[in-house]
């Protein structure tokens, strides 16, 4: 099978289109070279795949027949990516934590109109007829000679 077709079959990617695209900018080798989208895999093969700046290392069991469900994909590669690699996923994801909390930042177009809604409703409940405030009504003037 073609490690195109295979990358997309064991649910690597979520389309041909992309695996072939990732393998065209190096991103994916069989041993320590790099191949071409119609490089044949066979069992046995160890394949190194550089995703989200982590570096994969994926063993070859069985070859699949076509597109196979995710329970099923430790019966056909087995994950052998070092520990290491792992660790600066998680310390990368901690990082961006760090500085945006989910949930934070722009507010939504609901954040929005409710926020609104309670300043319109603020306003209208601190609004005074400028006249009664100022003590002045329409037919009497204090200040008339």
């Amino acid at each position: 099978m073609r490690i195109d077709k295979f990358l997309w079959s064991i649910r690597f990617y979520k389309t041909r289109t992309i695996a072939t695209e990732e393998i065209k900018k190096n991103r994916v080798s069989i041993g320590e070279s790099v191949v071409k989208s119609s490089k044949e895999v066979k069992e046995g093969d160890v394949i190194k795949i550089r995703k989200n700046q982590i570096d994969y290392k994926i063993k070859v069991i069985q070859i699949p027949k076509s597109r196979i469900g995710a329970k099923l994909v430790p019966l056909h590669i087995k994950d052998v990516t070092d520990n290491d690699q792992y660790e600066l996923l998680k310390m990368r994801k901690m990082s961006q934590d760090y500085y945006r909390i989910k949930g934070e930042g722009r507010p939504t177009k609901k954040d929005r109109r409710d926020m609104d809604d309670y300043v319109e409703n603020d306003v209208a409940a601190d609004f005074t007829d400028w006249d009664d405030f100022f003590g002045e009504t329409g037919g009497d003037s204090e200040n008339e000679d």
